[in-house]
C-alpha cells in the first residue's frame, strides 16, 4: 500500500498540467425546445394463457377484472366463480412520442401488480393507454416477450431474472394523432437547456444570433433561450440550422463516484490545488470467542444442573509505523484518480481521500456519491 502511494505521488509529480482543449457539441444535445417532449401513457389490464402462473383465486382485483372482461363480451360471471390462475393483472406503459400520427405503433411494458409468479407465455388483451389529461391515445394488445423464468414444484424453485416484466415491441398502436407546440403564442421559439448554466445560454444565443438565420436570440435565464423567428415562413427549416449550430458548453465541475460498482465518473477539467495527503493504516481486529462447561454429574442425571457458557472477547490494534506523507503540485482528479487505482485502493479509500482534499479547500468540485 505504502509503495504504491509512493508510486501515486510519482505520477503526479510527473503529469503537467495542460488545460483541456474546449470541445464544441451541437445544440441538440444540450436540450430541447419547448413543446417537443414525450408523454407517457399508462393502463390497466389483464393477460391471459399463462400455464398456472398468474394471480391467485383470492386475488380480488384480477377476479373483477376478468368479470367485468366477461360481461363486455356478453358472458356474465360473477367474480366469485372465478378461480383459473391463467390470468394476472397487469398495468401497462407506453411513452408517445411528441408527433405520433394515427396508426403509429409505439412498444409497450407489462408489469405484474398482484401475486402472480410468471408472465411468460401470457397474451394481454385490449388496453386503453390514457394519457396525463386521462384521455386515451392508443390500444395496447399482443403477445407478451418475457425475458425469464420461474419453475417452482414443491419447495423447489428456480427462478431467473424477473418473469413478472414483459414487453410488447410494437404492441399499442395510435389513435389520437399528437402534434408538439413548438411555437409559442407570440410567434418566438423556447429553446430549455439540459443543464442550466448563464454561460452556456449566453454563447448559444450569440452563436444563433451569429449564424445569419434572420432568427433574434436572447438568453432569458439559466436555461432559456427564447428565439424570435419573425415573418419566417418556413420555421422548422430555421429550427433545423439552429439545432445542428455548435458551442462550447460550460463545464460542470462534478464528480460522481458509484461506491457499489467501484466506477469514478469526473465532468469537466476537474483540478486540484497543491496538498498534502498523510495516508496511514490503522486496523482494530475484535474476536469473539464462545466456550461451554458442561458439568460433570456421577451416580445418574441431575436435572437441576446446567451447561454454563463462557464468553471471552480480545480487542488487537494495529497501526503501521510506516506512514507517509505526500505533498504534490496541482493536477486533475482524473491523475489523482489514476494513480490511487494502481496503488490498489478501493473506492472507499478514494472517496475518502476525494472528500478529504475537498474538505481542505484543494478540490473545487461537487463530489456525488451513489
Amino acid at each position: 500500500m505504502i509503495g504504491g502511494l509512493r508510486l501515486v505521488a510519482v505520477l503526479l509529480l510527473a503529469v503537467a498540467a495542460f488545460p483541456a482543449a474546449a470541445q464544441t457539441v451541437p445544440l441538440r444535445d444540450l436540450g430541447r425546445f419547448q413543446g417537443w417532449q414525450d408523454s407517457p401513457l399508462v393502463g390497466y389490464g389483464i393477460v391471459t394463457g399463462l400455464t398456472g402462473t398468474g394471480d391467485s383465486p383470492r386475488n380480488p382485483v384480477t377476479q373483477r377484472a376478468v368479470s367485468n372482461t366477461l360481461g363486455r363480451l356478453g358472458s356474465n360471471v360473477g367474480s366469485d366463480e372465478i378461480r383459473s390462475r391463467n390470468v394476472a393483472a397487469v398495468i401497462v406503459t407506453a411513452v408517445l412520442p411528441p408527433s405520433a400520427n394515427q396508426g403509429d405503433r409505439i412498444d409497450v411494458n407489462v408489469t405484474s401488480i398482484g401475486d402472480a409468479r410468471s408472465l411468460g407465455g401470457g397474451v394481454l388483451l385490449m388496453t386503453p393507454l390514457m394519457g396525463p389529461d386521462g384521455q386515451p391515445y392508443a390500444l395496447a394488445q399482443g403477445a407478451l416477450v418475457v425475458g425469464g423464468y420461474q419453475y417452482a414444484s414443491r419447495e423447489n424453485a428456480e427462478v431467473r431474472n424477473v418473469p413478472t416484466v414483459g414487453v410488447i415491441s410494437g404492441g399499442a398502436t395510435v389513435h389520437t394523432p399528437t402534434d408538439a407546440a413548438t411555437v409559442q403564442s407570440d410567434g418566438s421559439v423556447l429553446f430549455i437547456l439540459r443543464q442550466p448554466s448563464f454561460l452556456t445560454s449566453v454563447r448559444a444565443a450569440d452563436a444563433i444570433n451569429a449564424a445569419g438565420l434572420g432568427a433574434i436570440a436572447r438568453a432569458t435565464d439559466a436555461d432559456t433561450i427564447q428565439i424570435d423567428v419573425g415573418a419566417t415562413s418556413d420555421i422548422f427549416r430555421v429550427l433545423s440550422q439552429i439545432e445542428t449550430l455548435r458551442i462550447s458548453p460550460d463545464e460542470v465541475a462534478r464528480i460522481v463516484v458509484n461506491e457499489r460498482t467501484g466506477t469514478v465518473v469526473v465532468g469537466g477539467d476537474v483540478r486540484i490545488s497543491g496538498v498534502s495527503v498523510s495516508q496511514g493504516d490503522i486496523r482494530v481486529s475484535i474476536t469473539e470467542r464462545n466456550e461451554g462447561l458442561q458439568p460433570t454429574v456421577y451416580g445418574g442425571l441431575n436435572p437441576n444442573l446446567e451447561s454454563l457458557v463462557v464468553r471471552n472477547t480480545s480487542i488487537t490494534v494495529k497501526e503501521d509505523e510506516r506512514d507517509v506523507v505526500i505533498t504534490f503540485p496541482s493536477t486533475t482528479v482524473g491523475d489523482l484518480i489514476e494513480g490511487l487505482s494502481r496503488a490498489g485502493v478501493d473506492t472507499r479509500g478514494k472517496i475518502a481521500v476525494l472528500q478529504a482534499i475537498r474538505a481542505a479547500g484543494a478540490l473545487h468540485a461537487d463530489i456525488i456519491v451513489q
